[in-house]
């Protein structure tokens, strides 16, 4: 639905440009028969409001616009209404420029529309200057429309136009409205954009950098002030935010000018104002979005002190304007202009001129054509002088560019070889030296993923790493577009690529010589790696595209050469992974019970001095186990050790499912077992403890195909903080419940405590 809605928008945009005819909305002004009523209504059981069931004509007084009734003297909370004329509409909506605050619309006694939410006293937080799109109901003609409206701003009460219009026809309005701001707000982008390049590329003219900033900010304030904005994304909000801020940019972009084309007078003032400006801009943002205070309140006096700076400004200015160069007076006259217009809002915004709409964007639009005007001249200046730069150059250099070029190539190859050769040897390093850093085979693949394309580079390929089975799973592609012609799977059962060497690559160039055929296959590395265990195992396969660099008898950078460093830095990058693996299954066999598979002993001993820390921190619960299996020396002395080894294996399997993830299961010794749950309490832990003992129970003892019978086990519990004052004192206090529940004839369950 948001994409139909965005696709019809666009589509009205796209009429709105091709056929402007179309953008002229007809609608019924709403401007006779306005009355108002300061205070709020108190409302019926029913949630209705009194004042609109109750006409008492003393108390509505006749006003020309609902705006700004007189005698407020602090009053939050006002009334209006007016009937609405007949007319011939399809969809009628009745249409609001913008309202200060928050409004509810009521009609019959029934609420048609609110923005903004009333609190119990009928007071509200701001909301944003959105237009509004009321839906006017059926039979609304010769009726009264209420408006219940809060505002703790200057102004109170409905702002710009009220009428009635169709919901098609708004919409082209709308977007009539907007589309001279949004055309000139993409054109000051375009410069903004235009003068962020040149400040990137000429850092010492800081100008671009400000007039950058100047025309972003003014654009961004056309686009978020437009009424079209509320089409792209309805955030009045949001927008407001955005408008605040670029409106508020302005002064401090515009000093920033002035003090670099002032800076041999060090103008002082104009300092001050750009950071008071900027400390405004900051402080009024951040209260706002902090709940401070409310947007809308930092308006009046951020127009108070910007009409401040902009006399100082101009007083500044005049003074000194006589020595500014020709094109920073044609950009003070455009700036003029625009905060001419800026100043004519202001006065129409706090209630000093009639309503009107502002042409602000055409003072954006004169100075964004200055900018471009005064770039051409300069433009048509520097290639004049280029061309006859160049022409005198060429004079001088003609003989010698023969010579030059000729040493100029030999040398460039010569350098390109070696910082090539240097820059992998670099990468090489580095990708050795993450390699080493990392902890297992699958961190150490993952960082190989990532740096292989700088590796490999300039050659296109692909990297695949050995996953399920016996497929290699492509984790890494680089230097084609989409889709990569390599395939996503090599499968080992239909045969893995040969590993290429240097004399098949030979034998390659010289056949394609021969044939001039411009295929090339892909080079092919294999990387393996050893283990102690597995021994040596191909574990990733990389496949290069040589064509362009390997495909040429004499390449770049030398065929040979190059092919040698991958061959080496891929042999490396082998023995780099088989001594973490290495490491890897040393460190699995020093916390790995062989027998059963569960941690062992001194895995636990760190573990559990670890969670112990965790829990007293934390204040979080510790539970602790300790089970043993019981009659576990009679049954070994009856079935032989190999037997009891079978009875070890089936309980440890019980207690890996019987636990959770977070919960740590560890072989103690001998027929002992550990497990430690972080987090749970006593009860929780004498419930899986009762299920662990019937699941042991409830497993025969199958050895060699013969049914051994049942185990039990005794468990004893303890947890921290119920039954000891440190976490640490629980594997004690779980051992003495552990003997208790021996005492008491096993098989069963006893908390310490």
């Amino acid at each position: 639905m948001p994409l139909f809605r965005l696709a019809r928008q666009i589509i009205v945009l796209l009429l709105a440009f091709i056929l402007p005819s179309l953008a002229v909305a007809a609608s019924q002004a709403v401007t006779e028969g306005w009355e108002y009523r300061w205070g709020d209504s108190p409302f019926t059981p029913e949630g209705v409001p009194e004042w609109i069931l109750n006409n008492e004509p003393g108390q509505w007084h006749s006003i020309g616009f609902p705006s700004n009734p007189p005698g407020r003297q602090g009053a939050e909370n006002v009334w209006f209404r007016v009937t609405l004329p007949e007319g011939e509409w399809q969809e009628p909506v009745l249409y609001i420029f913008s309202v200060d605050l928050i409004v509810q619309v009521w009609v019959d006694g029934e609420k048609i529309y609110q923005y903004g939410n009333f609190d119990a006293h009928g007071r509200g937080r701001f909301e944003g200057w959105p237009w509004h799109e009321i839906v006017l109901p059926e039979g609304y003609e010769g009726k009264p429309v209420y408006f219940r409206i809060f505002s703790n701003y200057t102004d109170i009460g409905l702002w710009g136009e009220v009428a009635i219009m169709d919901h098609p026809d708004l919409v082209l309005y709308i977007l009539k409205n907007s589309l001279e701001a949004l055309v000139i707000a993409g054109f000051a982008m375009l410069i903004a954009l235009l003068a962020m390049i040149f400040s990137f590329l000429q850092t010492e003219k800081k100008t671009f950098a400000s007039i950058s900033l100047f025309t972003l900010s003014s654009a961004l304030m056309l686009v978020s002030e437009s009424q079209a904005s509320l089409l792209i994304a309805y955030q009045p909000l949001m927008w407001d935010y955005l408008a605040a801020g670029s409106y508020y940019m302005l002064p401090v972009a515009m000093a920033l000018l002035l003090e670099q084309w002032l800076t041999n007078h060090r103008p002082w003032v104009i300092n001050v104002i750009w950071k008071v400006h900027l400390v405004y801009l900051v402080g009024a943002l951040l209260g706002a979005l902090a709940g401070v205070f409310d947007l809308s309140s930092t308006f009046p006096p951020f127009d108070a002190l910007f009409l401040v700076s902009l006399v100082v400004i101009f007083a500044v200015v005049v003074r000194r304007i006589r020595g500014m160069l020709r094109e920073q007076q044609v950009l003070l006259l455009a700036f003029g202009i625009f905060c001419a217009l800026l100043i004519v809002d202001m006065a129409v915004a706090h209630g000093v001129l009639p309503w009107t709409r502002v042409p602000v964007s055409w003072g954006m639009l004169v100075f964004s054509l200055a900018v471009v005007l005064i770039s051409l001249w300069h433009y048509a200046g520097t290639q004049d002088a280029l061309t006859r730069l160049n022409a005198s150059l060429e004079e001088k250099v003609a003989e010698r560019t023969a010579k030059a070029e000729a040493l100029a190539r030999r040398e460039q190859a010569r350098v390109r070889m070696l910082t090539f050769e240097n820059e992998k040897n670099r990468i090489l390093g580095d990708v050795i030296a993450q390699l080493q850093d990392c902890l297992g085979l699958k961190q150490a693949f993952a960082v190989l993923a990532r740096s292989l394309p700088d590796l490999c580079s300039p050659l296109q390929g692909a990297f695949y790493q050995r996953g399920s089975g016996e497929r290699f799973d492509r984790v890494a592609v680089w230097g084609y577009g989409r889709p990569a012609p390599l395939p996503v799977v090599l499968d080992a059962r239909k045969g893995l690529p040969v590993p290429s060497t240097l004399a098949e690559l030979k034998q390659l160039q010289d056949s394609e010589v021969a044939s001039g055929d411009a295929g090339y296959p892909p080079l092919c590395f294999w990387i393996n790696v050893e283990s102690a265990s597995a021994g040596i195992v191909t574990e990733g396969i990389l496949l290069l595209d040589g064509e362009g660099v390997f495909a040429k008898a004499e390449s770049e950078y030398g065929s040979a050469r190059l092919f040698s460093a991958l061959d080496q830095s891929i042999q490396r990058i082998g023995i780099t992974l088989s001594s973490i693996a290495l490491r890897e299954e040393l460190q699995k066999f020093s916390y790995e019970d062989a027998l059963t598979g569960l941690k062992n002993r001194r895995y636990f001993d760190q573990l559990f001095e670890h969670e112990s820390v965790v829990a007293q921190r934390n204040d979080l619960p510790l539970s602790l186990l300790v089970i043993d299996i019981d009659h576990f020396k009679h049954f070994n002395d009856t079935h032989g050790h190999e037997a009891g080894d079978c009875a070890l294996q089936t309980v440890a399997s019980i207690l890996q499912r019987q636990f959770r993830e977070s919960d740590i299961v560890c072989r103690y010794g001998g027929e002992e077992f550990v497990v430690i749950m972080p987090g749970a309490t006593s009860e929780a832990a004498h419930d899986k403890a009762s299920q662990l003992c019937q699941a042991v129970r409830d497993v025969p003892i199958t050895y060699h195909g013969r049914d051994l019978g049942v185990l039990t086990v005794s468990v004893g519990v303890a947890n921290w903080p119920a039954g000891s004052d440190k976490p640490e004192q629980i594997l004690g206090r779980a051992d003495q419940a552990l003997y208790r529940a021996k005492e008491a004839g096993r098989n069963r369950v006893v908390v310490f405590g």
